[in-house]
This record gives C-alpha cells, structure tokens and sequence, in this order.
C-alpha cells in the first residue's frame, strides 16, 4: 500500500502523482432514461482509461445527470469524473451535490461553467451561475481541505459531531485558444491558485499554438502545480473536421489536417491517425501530463487509438492504505 498523503486517493489522482502519463475519456450521458447506453460506453472504455469524465447537460442539452451516470459506473467498477456546472445550481445545490457524489463512491470533480442555455433545448430556462467556475473549485477546496461550506459553517452534524469532509479530487477545464491568448495562462493560474489538483484542456488541433500556450505555463511554474491532460477529439470525417474548424468556438483546425481529412480516401483511418501522431507529439511537451479522450459517440474506438499510440496496458497504482 502507498503512504503518500493523497488528496482524494482517486485512481486517477494516483497514476498522475506517480508520473504515469494519465489517459480519461469521455462519456457522453443519454438523452433519456435508458441507462443500458452508459453500460454499453463504460465497457468500450473498461481497463483503457483511469478514469471516465461524464458530462453534466453538455450543451445544455437535458441528459441523465452527471452523479446518476457515476453511480452507474461506480457499480460497473470503473472510476468516473463528474462535471459539475454553474449554469444549473446555486451554491446550496452545488454543495449538496458534491456531498451526494462523494457519498455514492465518486472521488473525482471536474468544474466548468457551462454551455449556455440559449444553445440547448430549453432556451428559455433560467441560468443560475451563483458562482462561476474559479469560485466553485474554491468552493470544493475549502469543503476538502478545511472542513468548511462556502459560509464558513464545518461540515458536521452537530458541534459535538466530527467533521466529515469530501475527499475530492478537484479539476477544471481550460481552452488554450481563447483571446487574448496572452491571458489564457493567466486565467489557468487563477484556477490552480483556487484549488484546480488537474486541467482538462478544450480539444486540440492546433498544436503549434498550443505549445505556445504550454511554454507560457511552465515559464510560471504552473506545471508544478497542477496536471495538465490535454483534450483530443479524433475527426471521423471531412465534414466533421469542417463543422469544428467553423462551427464550435474556441477550436481552431489547421489547413494542414483539413487538407488531410479532405484528401484521405478513409476519414475515419487518416482522424484516428492524426490523433496518434497528436498523442505522440504531445508526449514531448514539457508539462502534459497526459490526454483527455473526447471520442464523442465513438466510444468504441478508444481502445484502438491507445493501443496504438503505446498507451496501453495502464498503469495499476496501489490506493493508499
């Protein structure tokens, strides 16, 4: 058993803090109540990964919750990263949740902002964003670490009660891409400065600019501080390729890999083949600690692309006693 003081003691906060090179991968929740889609995802994706994002209503979009859909894998013996979004939840809601989620077996959170509503389903809804994502990963720190909600009461039942905390591993989303570019790394501190243990980055196509952005993180020292795992999404086709070079903000898609996907007689083959060469090249950069898989509704071809790219078998990380 290993005797370092983790945080959370998740898988995923293991194989990080012992230098593997961390691979999670996206789940997309159901659109209804037919649990057996996160069955049939969870098992594309068992034994390849260290641990399984679920999203919370992506793009706003009403879907089986983040905590219902963790619980599910939870039972499945896979590890899950719940999203958690300040669009839907005031802090009450927030902090009843991450009690909730904590007391069903999750041990990873991811914290975002969320899509507005205006681009999903219910346009009209009400947002709530009582707090935005930098206050809500000080929110999950605080609670961890000190013992305390957000007001400053201990999380305890009574005054002669212990104070039972969640052991969460906090992380947050960042989009190296964004402008002002020269902000982005500084908007990445604040977020290590409130809590964030690791960052999941938008997916990237650009990796030129990327590195940019990586060499103005580590100039601060912030890949000390926090595991950056960098988000890839494979392309399945031309078309796909296009719709995310002009269609989805904060995504920029080179010539170069349009020209690629335009010319290749197999979509599929020339987007997983760039997403190796992307892993590969990733590898080499100073302070990417590892990938986040975003194969959305293409699950099942998870285990290939790390396969190839010389990422499995995963690493076993011993929990602490």
């Amino acid at each position: 058993m290993s005797d370092i003081p983790y945080r959370a003691n998740s898988n995923l906060e293991r194989v990080l803090v012992a230098g593997h090179f961390g691979v999670t991968a996206e789940l997309g929740p159901p659109k209804s109540a037919e649990v057996e889609v996160i069955h049939k995802k969870a098992e594309h994706l068992r034994g390849k990964v260290d641990a399984v994002n679920l999203t919370d209503n992506q793009t706003a979009i009403v879907r089986i919750s983040s905590i219902a859909a963790g619980k599910v894998l939870v039972d499945l013996g896979l590890e899950p990263v719940i999203q958690m979004t300040c669009r839907d939840r005031n802090r009450l809601a927030q902090q009843a949740d991450l009690l909730g989620a904590y007391v069903l077996g999750i041990r990873n959170v991811t914290c975002l902002t969320g899509d507005h509503q205006v681009f999903g389903n219910h346009p009209t809804a009400r947002h709530v964003f009582d707090l935005d994502s930098i206050q809500l990963i000080e929110c999950v720190r605080r609670m961890r670490d000190d013992g305390v909600f957000l007001c400053g009461d201990p999380i305890q039942n009574s005054k002669k009660s212990p104070v039972v905390a969640p052991k969460l591993y906090i992380g947050a989303a960042e989009n190296p891409f964004g402008d002002p570019f020269e902000f982005r790394a500084i908007r990445l501190a604040k977020k290590v400065n409130a809590g964030a243990d690791y960052i999941q980055t938008q997916c990237i196509y650009d990796l030129e600019r990327f590195e940019r952005w990586m060499s103005q993180v580590c100039a601060r020292g912030l890949h000390k501080r926090v595991k950056i795992l960098a988000g890839l999404t494979p392309l399945r086709s031309f078309k796909m390729a296009s719709y995310m070079a002009t269609g989805v903000a904060g995504i920029q898609v080179p010539r170069e890999l349009l020209g690629r996907m335009e010319a290749a007689k197999d979509g599929a083959e020339e987007g997983i083949r760039i997403c190796v060469e992307q892993i590969q090249r990733l590898r080499q950069i100073e302070g990417v600690a590892g990938i986040h898989l975003m194969a959305i509704e293409w699950e099942q071809k998870v285990p290939e692309i790390l396969e190839r790219a010389g990422l499995l078998p995963r690493p076993v990380v011993p929990p602490a006693a």
